[in-house]
């Protein structure tokens, strides 16, 4: 049956195939090798870390003290967003989550320009979770043996100035280049392997936390809350427009829950353990990110955050007038932000892996090793475009696109839960479901992430509509010529 180009665009994947898909021969398909713990610890890795070392320092000129409620409307907005995920995972357990989730409910098109913010969130984050891991990286040099690295080869080729975009001619920001280095080599061995390690790097990153939430504390002026909101001056973001532009910014460090659903594929009993996993990481991770949120503004004025390189660090060692605390979480940090990178390149390439498979871009990137069923040559592509990326470009430039890619995806999957509901009807099998019907819980969270993007600038929004452009470029050049559905159609 020939399909018009609106029903081709419209056509969906049913729900059972897509998770019948993590059942074939193993020949072609990934690995069921994570328990519940490892998983949630893949969703505490990827979420807890970049939000807390490093973005306190972008989203506390904005916000001012206030930026705790930053991060409480940024978990809040998350925390609506993980019933729809834990929804989502029990009914269609595969690789992809956003992806997988779109392309069963809203249709092809719509999962294909998912898979792009889904991209553009991974890659982007990984890139820059690796350039602040080169700051913890640098001070920890420091303290431990008082020495730094070279300038041109800490400092990228592009940085963002009060004056514009800056080119450094012969810079090259190395340290972020062998981080991604690592996380590949790691992940072409295999997931259990990555998963565990993962696992072992996230208790070290959450006892060092503790660590410094207990320094921070002795050191607590409550008149650094004070004024609680920046003036309407600072930065241009008065009152609540400060506080939703933080937010906005500190958004993405959510990417965790995201993850978790990405690896729904290689996971034991995944109807069970993804929603239990997703649920479980966002508790952990919000009483984190309050807690370090709350000791690091009462332990020094906001005005001090800006421009602030290795913060955390820097903060323990203005309050014990010491460095061993410096150097014992640089080193910290340096450990937990590994995890981070290591699981933002992993759901990269579970993304692509699935949108391989349902034949949307080419199959290099769904081959899998025999021995260790993980997807080499994706593996590696990915590396090479994350590292260049984090070697060349200021972070500043990746932040608030991150975030952007994330609201989008999680707007997409809570649409798709009051539409599976539909589809699937009185027919629903039995397991969790988003609490007061398909329509309240779900709403507040497009609700919630529309309020979220309206903090972020023009210049992240001009930037999303040319990487928009080239996903529908894509698809009609070659997605919708390829399709697996095209099979099933004809």
């Amino acid at each position: 049956m020939n399909l018009t180009l609106g029903q081709k665009l419209i056509r969906t994947k049913p729900t059972e195939r897509v998770a019948e898909q993590g059942h074939a021969p193993a020949a072609g398909r990934l690995g069921r090798s994570i328990g519940l713990f490892p998983l949630t610890m893949i969703g505490v890795g990827a979420t807890i870390g970049t939000g807390i070392f490093f973005t306190m320092v972008e989203a506390v000129p904005k916000a001012g003290p206030s930026v705790i409620l930053s991060f409480m409307l940024a978990a809040i907005t998350a925390g609506l967003t993980a019933l729809c995920y834990a929804e989502l995972s029990f009914r269609i357990p595969a690789a992809g989550s956003s992806y997988s989730f779109a392309y069963a409910t809203v249709g092809e098109f719509a999962a294909f320009i998912m898979a792009f913010c889904l991209l553009l969130e991974y890659g982007l984050a990984a890139s820059a979770t690796a350039i602040g891991w080169s700051d913890y990286l640098n001070n920890f040099l420091t303290n431990a043996f008082g020495w730094q690295i070279p300038e041109m080869l800490r400092t990228p080729m592009v940085v963002s100035t009060p004056n514009g975009v800056q080119i450094n001619a012969g810079h090259v920001n190395l340290p972020p280049i062998l981080l991604v280095l690592l996380c590949g080599a790691l992940l072409i061995r295999g997931t259990r392997e990555s998963a565990t390690t993962n696992a072992v790097m996230v208790l070290i990153k959450l006892a060092i936390l503790v660590f410094f939430v207990v320094i921070a504390f002795s050191g607590f002026d409550i008149n650094n809350f004070h004024p609680f909101f920046n003036g309407a001056t600072s930065h241009g973001a008065g009152g609540m427009v400060g506080v939703t532009a933080a937010a906005a910014t500190v958004f993405f460090s959510f990417i965790g829950l995201d993850t978790v659903a990405t690896a729904g594929e290689e996971v034991r009993d995944p109807t069970r353990n993804v929603p239990v996993a997703i649920l479980s990481a966002l508790v952990i991770v919000t009483v984190f990110y309050m807690l370090v949120a709350v000791a690091a503004v009462g332990a020094q004025p906001a005005h001090m955050f800006e421009g602030q390189q290795a913060g955390l660090s820097v903060i323990l060692q203005n309050v014990t007038g010491k460095s061993w605390p410096a150097l014992v979480l640089s080193a910290g940090a340096v450990i937990s932000v590994f995890s981070v990178t290591l699981v933002t390149i992993y759901g990269q390439t579970r993304i692509l892996y699935a949108i391989s498979r349902d034949g949307l871009i080419p199959k290099t990137f769904q081959k899998v090793h025999p021995r260790t069923l993980a997807p080499v040559g994706n593996t590696v592509i990915v590396c090479i475009a994350v590292g260049i990326v984090a070697g060349l470009v200021d972070s500043t430039f990746l932040w608030d696109m991150v975030s952007m890619g994330t609201l989008t995806a999680f707007i997409v999957v809570s649409i798709a839960v009051p539409v599976l509901r539909a589809k699937e009807g009185v027919s629903l099998t039995k397991g969790f479901r988003v609490p007061f019907g398909p329509y309240l819980v779900p709403g507040m969270s497009i609700a919630a992430c529309l309020y979220l993007m309206y903090g972020l600038s023009m210049t992240t929004y001009r930037v999303f509509a040319v990487w928009m452009t080239v996903a529908v470029l894509t698809y009609f050049i070659y997605g919708i010529r390829n399709s697996r559905l095209n099979k099933v159609s004809a």
